[in-house]
């Protein structure tokens, strides 16, 4: 059976949409990535910074079943909370960037 005739537009159109999604996701791996190296820098990183609570936001928003507080892993002892954090959000960043490559194969033409 041939395959459907799609038109430039569409194609350019699902092109398009594809690299956004790609994008998307990619910036959603790395500000996680970041909020990570974040936490696990606490002491040396201003936390009320404009920049580290936006990563933050972002990595709270988009970890999933990867939270740092209630995630797949959950550490005790003196580090948990940086060990919660790298693990956790760096599971979250592999996934969202994983997340985003079978997006933009389905989309893409």
């Amino acid at each position: 059976m041939a395959e459907p005739k799609h038109s430039q537009q569409t194609v350019q159109l699902r092109k398009s949409a594809a690299r956004v999604l790609q994008v998307v996701c990619t910036l959603i791996a790395v500000m996680t990535a970041i909020a990570a190296i974040a936490v696990a820098a606490r002491n040396s990183v201003n936390g009320d910074n404009v920049l580290i609570e936006l990563v933050t936001g972002v990595a709270n928003t988009f970890d999933g079943p990867f939270s740092r507080t209630n995630g797949v892993f959950d550490f005790n002892g003196d580090s948990a909370e940086t060990r919660n954090a790298l693990v956790n959000w760096g599971i979250a960043a592999v996934a969202w960037l994983a997340i985003g490559r079978v997006l933009s194969a389905v989309v893409r033409p």
